[in-house]
């Protein structure tokens, strides 16, 4: 196996969960097939960050509006930066396949109006960050994982805590919620070649956010 998996996981921020393998293949084959459609629509960028740099995943959303960052800084707007056409709506595939996910959950009323897409190609990640930039924090922040392996980082409220790292795998699902809600979180890194499904090598999340 490339990667090491989560046999003696570390204690959590309470209201973080890793809901491993709650995903069927099927669905995961579904949802990405409904990417692709939102993908032709709204397709996948490079966004710049507020400093300047660049992000090595690239990114696209669906819903009402949609997470971007560039020299102006970190915001959600109801079009596409590059074109200014609407972001593609939030399908129903996404929100029946969140009602499924969250069933039994203290969230199962929970309707994202945003859903941020990155896509990780090998050498990609994402480093420690919060998110910060919606309205209602009480509200949580829901990622189903697709393709490819990767270490996902989860560390305090400041930056300079201390982030413990779990393999999160395709049909995955984190919530972060209560006191994890504004924890730092990022992707350290991908592991290649150990995607399920046929067609995607890289490892694709979809992060649903009650934004506004």
């Amino acid at each position: 196996m490339a990667f090491t998996t989560n046999l003696f996981p570390p204690t959590q921020p309470p209201g973080f969960q890793h809901l491993e393998a709650l995903l069927t293949i099927e669905a995961q084959i579904k949802l990405l097939k409904t990417i692709q459609l939102i993908a032709e629509k709204a397709p996948f960028t490079i966004a710049r960050t507020k400093s300047g740099g660049v992000y090595s995943a690239e990114m696209t959303n669906c819903g009402a509006v949609g997470w971007w960052s560039d020299a102006s800084g970190y915001y959600y707007s109801r079009n596409q930066p590059s074109t200014n056409a609407p972001w593609p709506p939030m399908p129903d595939e996404f929100i029946t396949t969140l009602d499924n996910v969250l069933t039994g959950t203290n969230f199962a009323n929970f309707l994202p109006d945003a859903c941020l897409i990155n896509r990780y190609s090998k050498g990609s990640k994402m480093g420690l960050h919060q998110d910060r930039d919606e309205a209602d924090f009480s509200h949580p922040i829901v990622t189903l994982c697709l393709g490819a392996a990767a270490d996902f980082q989860i560390g305090g409220l400041k930056r300079g805590d201390k982030a413990n790292i779990i393999v999160v795998q395709s049909g995955d699902v984190l919530i972060m919620s209560g006191a994890s809600r504004l924890c730092f979180h990022g992707i350290r890194k991908i592991y290649p070649g150990t995607s399920p499904l046929e067609g995607l090598a890289e490892r694709i999340s979809l992060t649903f956010r009650r934004a506004l």
